[in-house]
């Protein structure tokens, strides 16, 4: 298992190490820092003495080992919008989107898996063709699009929801959160369900397939042919394999849930990374999309690996091929 750990960091720092040239490349080659820092009544002597300041004299390499040293302390400048530490910037705003996303993530697993079971078990029932209408639905409808008719019927009609902002929140430490609070909750039922519908369909109709593969399988007619009762063989033997590559697409939309995020705190002007990069790409605030983009990486390549743990604990073929 360790070995299995190390190969998969090894085979993760070349990416690592892609996405942060990437990110170095918005720094150097997309627009002019120096400029965005002064003012116009800057003369040269500031400007050379701002350059100098920053390192931008210095050759392309040299900048680049610097920059990567100064992210893996985590430090990316300052905001050239708010003048602020882009660090300081991303701890502010990332409870907000880890909560939405881990609200999503709930819903998509709890909502997802049962119903894919149900609709692979019982695909000729009524149930599963108006839960199967549904899911085309919602892969079909673009998330924006979701978002706005959640609004207007939730809260421009009904009333019972807000459509913007997060609510009430709870400091706990350096945490925000809004969860403890009745409005929190409140704001957080409409982008949740927004972010969460597309994922929640996906889970249903892969687990759906999967469980019908499965059961037209050889070993599980042999169980039937001895006689085990259709909970024993759903839940018991076909279950344990649908799961499996259930686990790498989950984990997989789970990285996606976080990085997408960005169209559903746009549309509630939820207080999140996402919405926090999105304001940065209106007035090309280099330092904050750098370190979005490093930060989305890392979670990506961190989800990878736990799924890759997962699924090297679940089927017994791999440890066995080792």
């Amino acid at each position: 298992m360790f070995a299995f750990i190390i190969s998969r960091l090894l085979q993760a720092l070349p990416v690592l190490l892609v996405v942060s040239f990437i990110s170095f490349a918005l720094f150097t080659f997309v627009g002019d820092p120096v400029a965005a820092m002064l003012s116009q009544d800057a003369t040269e002597a500031d400007r050379l003495a701002l350059v100098a300041l920053l390192g931008l004299d210095q050759p392309w390499y040299a900048q680049f080992w610097k920059f990567l040293g100064n992210a893996l302390q985590g430090e990316f400048g300052l905001s050239y919008r708010l003048s602020r530490p882009v660090a300081a910037l991303i701890a502010e705003r990332a409870p907000a989107t880890l909560e939405l996303a881990f609200c999503a993530a709930v819903m998509t697993l709890c909502l997802g898996v049962p119903l894919g079971i149900f609709t692979g078990i019982y695909r000729d029932h009524w149930l599963s063709r108006v839960f199967l209408t549904l899911s085309l639905v919602g892969v079909s409808l673009p998330i924006f699009v979701l978002g706005m008719l959640l609004i207007l019927v939730f809260a421009v009609h009904l009333g019972w929801l807000p459509s913007f902002g997060r609510g009430e929140t709870v400091q706990l430490g350096w945490w925000s959160s809004g969860l403890l609070t009745l409005s929190g909750l409140q704001a957080l039922i409409l982008p949740a369900i927004t972010l969460a519908v597309f994922q929640l369909t996906l889970i249903t109709r892969l687990v759906r397939a999967e469980m019908l593969e499965v059961l037209r399988t050889d070993y599980i007619k042999f169980a039937r042919a001895r006689g085990l009762s259709n909970r024993r063989i759903n839940f018991g033997h076909a279950l344990k394999n649908t799961l499996v590559p259930v686990i790498t697409i989950a984990g997989l939309q789970l990285g996606g849930i976080i990085a997408f995020a960005i169209v559903t705190e746009t549309v509630f002007q939820w207080p999140g990374m996402g919405f926090l990069f999105i304001q940065s790409v209106n007035s090309a605030d280099i330092p904050v999309m750098a370190a979005y983009l490093l930060l989305i990486s890392c979670v990506f390549v961190t989800i990878n690996l736990v799924v890759d743990l997962l699924y090297y604990a679940v089927d017994p073929r791999l440890r066995a091929r080792r």
